[in-house]
């Protein structure tokens, strides 16, 4: 078992989520970026698609009453064990009744831990993911709470001392695909979504990161029948603010979508923190 003594900000339960059920309302949900939890799990020697933990700003301490091997990736936090620094984007162990902690990064905003073995918590449609937005999947993490790790045997050696990883950069820079709904805003609109940069809003979360800047006009009255929304979608409701949908949100939408951020520049996005700057360039 793994005690939660404190779970910062926002922790959740996340593996790669449950795809597949969009058609019944429920989202993909999962790790907001995939990227860094798939790294963290291999460098356990777990697979891609095992449960971790996914940390809001850090903050968070845990219990081992096992000894265990962990890894951490994503924003990078200060990893310590029993008071001693460890790295990111390696193995590390941990030794029965060890205390792990990880600070505030100070850059990114999801910092991952995978442990061997894996969360063991009862699986819902599939995944053992925490959904924000539906309420499926374990509860956020609280004080007290005791996490179940899977059994080690089996898994794949740990054969890994570092993986290099860039850091995340100040303004990141994420690549867009035009559409599907561009023709219902003004011909110039793709120029302005990309000729400024825009600031992320403290009303972001795992459904969206919601946007400060230019304006996207419409050159259409009205709204679209409901359709369905994909991760990485740029929904433009009427205030002409764009969201930028992440791995929690609503399978349909009524707001015209102007542009989808590709899905290689995803992570960058699920790494955006309040008051940051970001820009968007047409994908070549």
């Amino acid at each position: 078992m793994i005690e939660v003594v404190r779970p910062g900000p926002l922790a959740t339960v996340q593996d790669l989520g449950r795809p597949g059920h969009a058609h019944l309302g429920v989202p993909c949900s999962g790790a907001a970026d995939g990227r860094s939890l798939r790294l963290a799990n291999r460098l356990v020697g777990n697979p891609e698609n095992a449960a971790g933990l996914e940390l809001t700003l850090g903050g968070a301490a845990f219990r081992f009453h096992r000894a265990a091997w962990i890894a951490a990736c994503g924003a990078p936090a200060a990893l310590r064990v029993n008071g001693r620094a460890h790295g990111m984007d390696a193995p590390c162990p941990v030794p029965a009744d060890g205390l792990v902690e990880l600070g505030l990064p100070p850059r990114g905003l999801r910092t991952y831990l995978a442990v061997r073995g894996g969360l063991d918590i009862e699986p819902v449609l599939g995944s053992r993911s925490t959904d924000v937005l539906s309420g499926l999947g374990p509860a956020p993490l609280a004080a007290g709470d005791h996490l179940p790790v899977g059994p080690s045997s089996g898994l794949c050696d740990i054969g890994v001392d570092v993986a290099p990883v860039a850091q995340p950069p100040d303004v990141p820079v994420l690549r867009i695909v035009p559409g599907p709904r561009d023709d219902w805003f003004v011909p110039d609109a793709i120029s302005v979504l990309c000729g400024q940069p825009y600031e992320v809003t403290p009303d972001s979360n795992r459904v969206g990161v919601r946007l400060d800047g230019p304006k996207i006009l419409r050159t259409r009255d009205g709204e679209l029948g409901s359709e369905g929304m994909v991760t990485g979608a740029l929904q433009v409701p009427p205030s002409g603010l764009p969201i930028l949908f992440l791995t929690d949100h609503p399978t349909t939408g009524g707001y015209p979508v102007v542009a989808v951020v590709r899905a290689a520049d995803v992570p960058l996005a699920a790494q955006l923190r309040p008051g940051q700057r970001l820009h968007f360039k047409p994908a070549p």
